[in-house]
């Protein structure tokens, strides 16, 4: 078994695609925090593409743990010299794998953070990009403000504090290259939040305001927060994944990546000190991404949200067996239709149906194995930005919310914690608990879930909302999931 390293990529090069350039050639442009599967099968494989060209060998990327959990990215990229093997899986079982060099350093900072922010300050660093999650942000998710109670945030708004989070490292490294006379570097947001390059700018903001109010004065007249729209599903990397790397290829990857074929990147061209030339790799590179990023959030990431609870109420776990599932499948498509559509502007060269038929197509990639577990993860964070804000778009022009509030109330059924068949339910949230224990009490009291002001505001005082969400919690109650779909779909 060859084990992925750089001593045997000629070795592995007669069996799949390896870099073609030499990675002793890069040297670091650009730091990552967020080293994930996305980051590895979306802007990392973009930035190889580019050094298979010839070009970029200036933007490597250098990666960044923060949270415990990252060591172990850490040390599988120490092992491998930060390879790594992307496998993309086409629906017809075909394997698409080739080895990623772009990932030049991976740092894992409660280790050493004065070595990541030595990278952070070092001028050939222009661009830092961040895939962080939806709650890595801080944003309370009623107000739109930042939200500073996060005990470790609070830890680096400590003067003199050595940072320990993203904010932290970010805004340190900043006042570093100020005081220094170094200009700014770029922070491109890739996680999917609607105005992301925006909600960056205004939570780093408000954290280096409460840290330091002239380092706060002086990024905003300096720093640049391009937005993005990113696409590419990636489900989470499992044994069987690099078993069959293993079996089929002969290489021993302690951390693949297995992605599907489609891959979509629009992005605010605003990089005043220069950015590798993406476009030539298929990146859009747009002056406005706002109408694609409203297409994606609200057409994908709130379908995938309709199908995660209702579908694993009924017995199912992975997205590609809803997708075959009729009954799903028409009611993803009408909630595309009748409720995100409405909610959206013209999307320049968009056929939007060919768009939602398409992301059906997607989700059924029966080789992905994409699981509903992990769709069903963070909704704390995922519904509140994805699918409210087309219901408060439907409430305010009268548009239809039907289906919108039975995805809502599949989440307040799937957050009782146990399933249909008295099995218990892994809830997987940063606000677990809060939601857990609003669930708890929705027998007695229905709208018990939904008054949870700081993730529906004044929702549960709506009436029309109300109204609809009431009888489909009641209809999964009484009848269960599969035929309170049924009821909706044939009323």
């Amino acid at each position: 078994m060859r084990n992925l390293e750089t001593k045997t990529l000629a070795e592995i090069g007669a069996d799949l695609p390896v870099p073609s350039y030499d990675r002793d050639r890069v040297r670091t442009g650009i730091v990552h925090f967020g080293v994930g599967g996305f980051h590895r099968a979306h802007q990392a494989m973009y930035v190889d593409a580019l050094m298979n060209r010839g070009t970029a060998m200036d933007w490597g990327i250098t990666g960044v743990g923060v949270l415990p959990q990252d060591r172990r990215m850490h040390e599988v990229m120490s092992a491998q010299d930060c390879l790594y093997t992307l496998v993309v899986k086409h629906p017809d079982g075909r394997l698409e794998p080739r080895v990623v060099g772009s990932l030049v350093e991976y740092l894992f900072a409660p280790d050493d953070p004065e070595a990541v922010l030595r990278r952070l300050v070092d001028p050939a660093t222009r661009i830092v990009s961040l895939t962080i999650t939806e709650g890595g942000y801080h944003v309370n998710q009623v107000t739109g403000e930042f939200d500073a109670d996060d005990p470790h945030i609070q830890a680096d708004l400590r003067p003199g504090a050595l940072p320990s989070t993203t904010f932290g490292f970010v805004t340190e490294a900043l006042a570093r290259r100020r005081d220094a006379g170094t200009d700014p570097f770029v922070v491109m947001s890739c996680d999917n939040i609607q105005g992301n390059g925006e909600v960056a700018h205004k939570m780093i903001g408000a954290f280096a305001r409460l840290k330091d109010p002239g380092l706060a004065d002086w990024l905003e007249e300096h720093v640049v927060f391009p937005s993005s729209m990113v696409d590419r599903i990636t489900p989470v990397t499992t044994d069987a994944d690099r078993a069959l790397l293993a079996e089929q290829f002969d290489v021993q990857d302690g951390w693949p990546v297995v992605c599907e074929p489609f891959t979509q990147w629009v992005l605010e061209d605003r990089f005043p000190h220069g950015r590798p030339p993406w476009e030539e790799v298929g990146v859009q590179v747009v002056p406005d991404v706002e109408p694609y990023e409203l297409m994606k959030l609200r057409l994908l990431n709130a379908s995938h949200q309709a199908m995660c609870y209702l579908g694993y109420l009924s017995g199912y776990r992975y997205a590609h067996e809803v997708c075959a599932d009729p009954l799903f499948t028409g009611f993803l498509l009408g909630y595309m239709d009748e409720e995100g559509t409405p909610s959206l502007a013209p999307v320049p060269g968009v056929d939007l149906d060919a768009y939602k038929r398409q992301l059906v197509e997607r989700f059924a990639n029966a080789e992905i194995r994409d699981t509903l577990a992990r769709l069903c993860a963070e909704s704390s964070d995922r519904i509140p930005k994805w699918l409210l804000p087309v219901v408060r778009h439907q409430l305010a022009t009268g548009g239809e919310i039907r289906r919108s509030a039975l995805v809502v109330a599949s989440w307040a059924r799937y957050a009782e914690g146990v399933d249909e068949e008295g099995e218990p339910i892994d809830v997987v949230d940063r606000r677990r608990d809060a939601v857990t224990a609003r669930a708890a009490q929705q027998r007695e009291d229905p709208l018990a879930f939904l008054r949870d002001r700081d993730l529906f505001g004044d929702l549960a005082e709506d009436a029309r909302f109300t109204t609809e969400y009431l009888a489909a919690l009641e209809s999964l109650h009484a009848h269960g999931a599969h035929a309170t779909l049924e009821r909706w779909e044939t009323a």
